[in-house]
Formats: C-alpha cells, sequence, structure tokens
C-alpha cells in the first residue's frame, strides 16, 4: 500500500497538472536532445573511420630515410687538428625493408591485439594513356591480407578484387584515375618507373573508396609484380601494415614495439593527428551542448518545485504540525521531483530515439555516405536516463530542503 508521503505527492502533482506537463516536458526535451547529440556524433565519428581506414592501417611499420646533415669533427694530434666532413650525399642508405618476413613474424608473435598484418610495396609511377599522362601510386599488394584489413573488396565498382589474383598483368585503377586516363575494364594502360622502366597492365577492376587520394591517382597489382618492376627481393616490402581489435589503443601498441624493431613505427594517430583532434572535440562538443540543455531542464525543475513549495507554505506548516518530520515533508517535495524525472525520462528516451531515426533517413549526398549518420548506440540511453534523473534529483532537492525547514508556528501566526 503507498504510504502517506507518497499519495500526498501524487495530490500535489494531479492538481496542478499543467505545471507537473511542462516541468516533464523540459526533462523530456533535455534527455531527447542528449540522445541525438551524442547518437549524431557518435555516428559522425563511425563513418569517418569507416572511410579513412579503408586505407589507412592502424599501425605501420615501414623503413623511415634518415635526416643527415654535413658533420664537421675534429682531432687533435701532436698539436695538430685535423678536421673531417661527412657529405650527407656520400652517405648510403637502405630504402625499403629487405626481409619483410622477419618483420611480419615479430609483429604476429609480440601483438596479441593484432587482427590482420599485410606487406606492401608502393612506388611513383607514371601511367600514361595515349597523350595523357599522370604521375600517381602504384600499390603492391598482398590480395587476400589487404582485403582483410581494409574490407577493399566491398568497394570494387566494376570487376572482382581477388581477379588480381587470376591475372599477373591485372591491375586495378582508382575509379578517377580510370577516368582521367580514360581506360575502361579489360583495356590496357601503361606505366613507366623513374629509371624509365615500363610495363604494361590490363585493367581488371575500378575501385571508389570515396578517399580522392586513393580514387584519383592509386592503381593496385600483386605485390611480386612491382617487385619485378623495381627489380627487388622477395622479401622486399616498403610498408609492412598491421590492425587491432582496439583502433584507440594504436599508439600505445606502437610506443611499445618501437624498441623491438630498428625500423620505424607509427601508430594512425601519430600519421593523422587531425583525425583524432577531431574526434575529440565533436565528443566534447556533443557532450556540453546535451548537458546544458538537461542543465537547462533541470533549472526549469527547480523554479516549478520553488513555487509549489511557495504555494504550499501553509499546508507544509500544518503537516508539521500534524507530526510530520522534517523528513516527510522533505520526502513529499523531492518525489514529485523524481515522478516528474522518471515520466519525462521515459517519454524522452522514446522521443529521442524517434528524433535520431528519422535523422537517420535523410539523404546526404557524400561519397560513401548514403544518409546523416546515427549510432544507436544504448550507452546513450542509460546515460540520458541516469543524467537526467541525477538532474531533476537537484533540481528537487533544494526546494524540499526548503520545506523541510519551514517553522509551522510562524507560518500558522502570520
Amino acid at each position: 500500500m503507498p504510504s502517506t508521503n507518497y499519495i500526498i505527492a501524487i495530490t500535489h502533482l494531479s492538481a496542478r497538472i499543467k505545471q507537473t506537463a511542462i516541468a516533464g516536458l523540459s526533462v523530456t526535451f533535455g534527455i531527447s536532445m542528449y540522445i541525438f547529440m551524442n547518437c549524431f556524433m557518435s555516428g559522425v565519428n563511425t563513418t569517418q573511420d569507416e572511410l579513412a581506414f579503408t586505407s589507412l592501417a592502424n599501425i605501420r611499420v615501414y623503413n623511415d630515410v634518415p635526416e643527415y646533415n654535413t658533420n664537421f669533427e675534429s682531432l687533435s694530434q701532436n698539436g695538430t687538428y685535423l678536421v673531417s666532413v661527412r657529405n650527407p650525399r656520400r652517405i648510403q642508405y637502405t630504402e625499403g625493408i629487405k626481409n619483410s618476413e622477419k618483420i611480419v613474424n615479430l609483429l604476429r608473435t609480440s601483438t596479441p591485439e593484432q587482427v590482420g598484418i599485410t606487406t606492401q610495396v608502393n612506388t611513383n609511377v607514371f601511367y600514361r594513356n595515349g597523350a595523357v599522362k599522370i604521375n600517381g601510386l602504384l600499390s603492391g599488394v598482398e590480395v587476400g591480407n589487404e582485403d582483410v584489413l581494409f574490407n577493399i573488396s566491398d568497394h570494387m565498382l566494376e570487376g572482382k578484387w581477388t581477379d588480381l589474383n587470376e591475372r599477373s598483368n591485372g591491375i586495378i585503377l582508382g575509379v578517377g584515375l580510370a577516368e582521367r586516363l580514360s581506360v575502361g575494364m579489360n583495356e590496357y594502360v601503361s606505366l613507366s618507373t623513374a629509371d624509365n622502366i615500363s610495363r604494361s597492365y590490363r585493367v581488371v577492376g575500378l575501385i571508389k573508396t570515396s578517399i580522392a587520394s586513393v580514387d584519383n591517382g592509386k592503381a593496385f597489382v600483386p605485390i611480386n609484380s612491382v617487385r619485378n618492376l623495381l627489380s627487388k627481393n622477395s622479401g622486399y616490402a616498403t610498408d609492412v601494415l598491421m590492425n587491432i581489435n582496439d583502433v584507440d589503443k594504436a599508439k600505445h601498441v606502437s610506443d611499445r614495439l618501437k624498441g623491438l624493431t630498428e625500423y620505424s613505427v607509427e601508430s594512425w594517430q601519430e600519421s593523422n593527428g587531425q583525425l583524432e583532434s577531431g574526434k575529440v572535440l565533436r565528443d566534447i562538443i556533443a557532450l556540453a551542448v546535451s548537458l546544458t540543455i538537461l542543465l537547462v531542464a533541470g533549472f526549469g525543475i527547480y523554479n516549478i518545485m520553488t513555487m509549489t513549495v511557495n504555494e504550499k507554505i501553509k499546508e507544509i506548516a500544518i503537516l508539521k504540525a500534524m507530526g510530520f518530520e522534517d523528513k516527510d515533508v522533505s520526502e513529499i517535495f523531492l518525489t514529485q521531483s523524481m515522478i516528474v524525472g522518471l515520466m519525462g525520462g521515459l517519454v524522452g528516451l522514446l522521443l529521442g530515439f524517434l528524433i535520431s531515426l528519422t535523422v537517420h533517413t535523410i539523404p546526404f549526398e557524400m561519397p560513401g555516405i548514403e544518409t546523416l549518420p546515427i549510432d544507436f548506440n544504448v550507452k546513450y540511453y542509460f546515460q540520458s536516463f541516469l543524467f537526467g534523473l541525477l538532474t531533476t534529483f537537484i533540481a528537487g532537492y533544494l526546494p524540499a530542503k526548503k520545506a523541510s525547514g519551514v517553522d509551522p508556528v510562524e507560518i500558522i501566526r502570520s
């Protein structure tokens, strides 16, 4: 059976339906906006990651070209000073990774977080078709492993990604590059390296990733084709790429690997810091805006509850004169606040979902995105409901405390 305090609280709420509805709507609006803002920003971040990681690995191992300065060394012997000058142009260094299998095995054994590893041989070339000559990037890939890391087969516009395994002279062009060269499926395109080595390849596929640098200036061939083109051994690679099960931990994993190899190890946060900065900034904006809305809703409840206390001041005095303790009076008004928060919160959850669902159906004309991105993550619903109840509790506690401090003798005398 409901307690007397609860019955009184319900009576107060039902006596002023309009005020109760306004207070509930403020909570509803705050919670629904919290859900929408965070779901939308999370959807934007997820979409950005999906587009970026179409060609960006979580961790990259490569042979960095050392930076040399002209060094002067002096040596004193028998009062005679000798000066040695080292010209960086005469210093020899090795490009690429000579034995990529060793690095791959190291990554597999020392990184339990890895979900895929592949090697690439990348080189700048000139693509030719008739009089058209375009500078671009040729990427030699391990067909199967490349697809594991980047799901690149999902971005094929024509042909199949696995067709690279069927033809040694097959090539897959970015759709923009193919348009610039005016070539289509099963046609031939020539390319030449910086050493004037030329080859002719047959177009077996067109790819569209929505990344301009890939679509407009990159092509893919089997990795051994590029090794032969550059006269490199079977273990040669310019990049060893690895994905892990949590992209946000890539920096930590790369720092751990740096002490295990002489090659450079770079996480995606280090090579593309703007992606991480943008993601953090959007999360901060979404959180700030949504919490501000909930705070405004809390002020609305506070004002309504304060007005209720002022209007019911004589009733409070009578209750205390009848034997109600301070905690009972406080419980009555705090219960009213929490009921408003609970009802407004439940409706806010539904409204937030409906708003997000509606926005998710709005067409968005951008490569790789058909509609505005929304992440329907349950955690945002729990967070919004929790913050909503916390806000209403604080907003109701202050007027309830004021009500409990009423002196019935002074109120009745007045």
